[in-house]
């Protein structure tokens, strides 16, 4: 894959100097990308019809870090980052999400760190309907692609947030800031002939989640 080729080369060259000098390595990384996407949308979008209008640009984040509140003054991201959402990347929906990195890809989805609205909307849902939503999550598609939510302290609370009872039977989503489901891809598997089959898998596995989680935004 030209695009791991070029991430790796850019983990060592990070600066505005050397990526100008290979710009052309860049593009063509990109439009490999893009084509990753367009084949993944047409596949996926069969199944999932709310994200079988999105494009490349829809879903494709800029390779540029925002370095103003940042220690680190790398200029560049050495990943390709693709949100699958409907709505675009910047949809407050949940979704779907492509990592492509050397050594540190993943697949899976969910919904990142929303406004305090729709986070209040997704417990509440949550709290009313716990038994469908543990049916999804031990699912033998679910647990054969990722196992559990994500639950690192990242992303959860201590404690059960205001309004519920610590002894709440849902205490443990109802603690989560994020609701995310990941699994880790290697570089053979980015590289693999079959690598759109399995994502568009991931991706399925995960829908019934994804459906759930934006329900409450309804």
């Amino acid at each position: 894959m030209t695009a791991l080729t070029f991430l790796r080369k850019l983990k060592k060259n990070n600066n505005k100097a050397w990526f100008d000098e290979n710009r052309a390595l860049y593009e063509t990384a990109k439009k490999e990308i893009g084509e990753l996407v367009e084949a993944i949308i047409g596949s996926f979008g069969k199944t999932e019809p709310a994200i079988a209008h999105l494009t490349p640009k829809d879903c494709l984040f800029r390779i540029n870090r925002d370095v103003r509140f940042s220690k680190d003054k790398s200029p560049y991201k050495t990943n390709f980052g693709i949100s699958i959402t409907s709505g675009g990347k910047k949809s407050p929906l949940a979704g779907y999400y492509l990592h492509i990195e050397p050594d540190e890809g993943f697949v899976g989805g969910g919904l990142w760190m929303p406004g305090a609205p729709v986070l209040s909307a997704v417990r509440q849902e949550i709290d009313y309907n716990l038994d469908e939503l543990t049916a999804l999550l031990k699912a033998p598609a679910f647990r054969k692609q990722y196992a559990a939510l994500y639950n690192g302290k990242d992303v959860s609370l201590s404690r059960v947030p205001k309004g519920y009872e610590a002894e709440n039977p849902a205490a443990e989503f109802l603690k989560l800031k994020s609701y995310l489901a990941m699994k880790k891809l290697d570089n053979k598997e980015m590289e693999s002939p079959q690598f759109v089959k399995q994502v568009c898998e991931a991706f399925k596995a995960l829908k019934p989640v994804i459906d759930f989680l934006n329900r409450a935004q309804n």
